[in-house]
């Protein structure tokens, strides 16, 4: 197996392990934090949104079975992303949406990805979805991890709200 490393922040990153963890080829999503200026941040200290980091998921891909493109093709089903504010009822800047590039062909892929979605979207918005350079990951709390296996009814709530939120 080839594995590869793949992070996201879309919003909440309860609901964003879900749809990358159900596929062929993934070998584990994990919900962690990036791009802040704390060192190991606790998800207390994450929420508030004074730390810089981004609520992000990591996921772990054979490369043989499953390529980026549609990494990223599932990444933008679930986002919003001329969202600037976050993420549905999810706001402030920790659940704002980005990729997180570890090597430059992930940043031409999402680059070339992101263009041909301008086509695709309405014309008075932009996209907001940043692509920045992979920094340090760090793992969320246990609690946080398969979130939607262990706390299904919660995980439900959550998605109602993401769609009453688009609606």
């Amino acid at each position: 197996m080839n594995i590869n490393k793949a992070y996201f922040a879309g919003g909440c990153f309860w609901c964003m392990v879900k749809p990358f963890d159900t596929y062929e080829g993934i070998e584990q999503v994990t919900s962690g934090y990036m791009g802040g200026t704390v060192d190991n941040p606790s998800y207390e200290q994450v929420k508030t949104g004074n730390t810089g980091h981004y609520e992000t998921v990591e996921i772990e891909y054979d490369v043989a079975l499953f390529s980026y493109n549609k990494l990223l093709e599932i990444f933008f089903s679930v986002i919003d992303p001329t969202d600037d504010g976050g993420q549905f009822q999810d706001r402030g800047s920790q659940y704002k949406t980005a990729i997180f590039y570890s090597n430059d062909n992930q940043k031409e892929v999402a680059e070339t990805y992101i263009e041909k979605l301008k086509h695709t979207i309405n014309r008075d918005k932009a996209i907001a979805t940043q692509i920045l350079p992979a920094s340090k990951f760090y793992k969320a709390e246990a609690e946080h991890q398969e979130f939607y296996k262990k706390n299904p009814e919660r995980y439900a709530e959550e998605q109602n709200e993401r769609q009453n939120y688009k609606q």
